[in-house]
């Protein structure tokens, strides 16, 4: 398992050294100067060079990718452009905390709600119980998440206005705090995030429960007498686990593109509206940024699932 771990994080240093290059090259030969930018209407020579300097922005390609590199690993992102002097991590420091949380919760429902879902279908195979479940996963799963969160915004606004009630239609709340009125603010984002990958979830679940049920092994623990409980969820379960565990990852990486369309959707001030503001301006180092914690949080989503596949399949710690 050591080595295991051993050769997964130096697979996530390449990643995260390709990541970044990526992006710093599309970041360096993007049109537009962003020191000009910034002055604006006020441009003087003088300091547009002090700037440029201060910066770093006067150097070969070479020495500032080196430079991000070296800050990188300090966890210093920079400087931003938009925000005069103020640290890139400052920008983002309050929104790591909201899309983690986000996140965290819309993958938590996705397991409680998919698999036992799944099961439910597959134990009542091709019945109107079967037949229900999959119909609605499917157009969950169809339908965009912006289209949900949209819906929900107007139903909200309908029932606010009807009944008189207050139910927030946008904004978070304090971050990890779940009293009444930050529950509010957190439950309609999170359960809409979590629909498409619940109903993903749901279907595989379905699929690899069949399939394992099937099996010689199930039908002989229930000829042995055992209880179907104990069939189902120790024998069966088990099994059906290994394709539902590697695609986590995937999982994951819905939940962050997700996360960017929500959080502009119902103006969540998470790490996705400081990189969308950052965009129009220009502002690489916030930019860059974002993509490596983005790349760190997939990579370190299918490291989880790994680890997790190993457990499930003891086989593959021989392999």
């Amino acid at each position: 398992m050591v080595q295991f771990l051993i050769k997964r994080f130096i697979g996530l240093i390449f990643v995260i050294i390709g990541v970044t290059f990526i992006t710093f090259v599309m970041g360096y030969f993007a049109p537009g100067d962003p020191v000009r930018t910034m002055l604006g209407s006020h441009f003087d020579p003088v300091l547009y060079a002090q700037l440029k300097h201060a910066y770093g922005l006067d150097q070969p390609f070479w020495v500032q990718y080196w430079n991000f590199l070296r800050g990188l690993f300090r966890f210093d992102f920079g400087l931003s452009y938009e925000y005069v002097n103020r640290p890139v991590w400052d920008i983002l420091a309050t929104g790591v905390p909201i899309s983690m949380e986000l996140g965290l919760w819309a993958l938590v429902l996705e397991v409680l709600i998919g698999i036992p879902l799944g099961i439910l279908s597959a134990l009542k195979a091709n019945s109107w119980v079967d037949t229900t479940n999959m119909a609605i996963v499917l157009v969950i799963y169809s339908l965009p998440v912006f289209v949900f969160a949209v819906f929900f915004q107007v139903i909200i606004v309908e029932i606010d206005t009807h009944t008189g009630a207050q139910w927030p239609v946008a904004n978070w709340g304090n971050p990890w705090q779940y009293t009444w009125s930050d529950l509010q603010f957190k439950i309609g984002p999170i359960v809409i995030l979590a629909l498409a990958g619940l109903a993903y979830l749901t279907r595989l679940t379905r699929t690899s429960m069949l399939e394992v049920l099937r099996q010689d092994f199930v039908r002989t623990a229930r000829a042995k007498g055992l209880r179907e409980r104990v069939v189902i969820y120790r024998h069966a379960l088990r099994n059906a686990l290994i394709p539902l565990v590697t695609v986590l990852g995937l999982s994951l990486v819905l939940i962050v593109t997700g996360t960017f369309f929500l959080e502009d959707i119902f103006n969540i001030p998470g790490i996705g509206e400081a990189t969308l503001a950052a965009t129009q301006y220009r502002d690489y180092p916030v930019i860059q940024a974002t993509v490596v914690l983005l790349a760190v949080a997939v990579v370190l989503g299918n490291l989880i699932s790994d680890i997790l596949y190993t457990l499930v399949d003891p086989r593959i710690k021989n392999a």
